[in-house]
């Protein structure tokens, strides 16, 4: 049986882009999904909390049926980092338990 991994990251990116995780700044190729950006790096293993009982979840699926890369970009929340390509200068954070679906509130609080 071999023992060579099954999966092999491919170097084709020409281009990076500078992002922000978190506060922290990371170097990602520029043609490639917010989740797989996260998961190359170290960003800790969560990228969000549930908002039914906080429990950690990231990129699952890679195909935005599951839900579980929900980040917050740019200050919108509810965001599916693996539906999207990174840009440059993009910031994210960690989607953290329920967030409304517009962002910034209402005149009414």
């Amino acid at each position: 049986m071999p023992t060579e991994a099954l999966f092999r990251r491919l170097h084709l990116a020409r281009k990076y882009v500078q992002i922000e995780f978190e506060g922290m700044p990371l170097t990602v190729p520029a043609d490639v999904s917010l989740a797989a950006a996260l998961l190359s790096h170290d960003v800790g293993h969560t990228t969000r909390e549930s908002a039914v009982n906080g429990r950690p979840g990231a990129a699952y699926c890679m195909m935005g049926v599951c839900f579980e890369c929900l980040v917050e970009v740019d200050g919108q929340a509810n965001c599916q980092a693996c539906l999207i390509q990174v840009t440059e200068g993009m910031r994210v954070r960690r989607q953290r338990g329920a967030r409304d679906l517009l962002s910034g509130g209402t005149d009414d609080e």
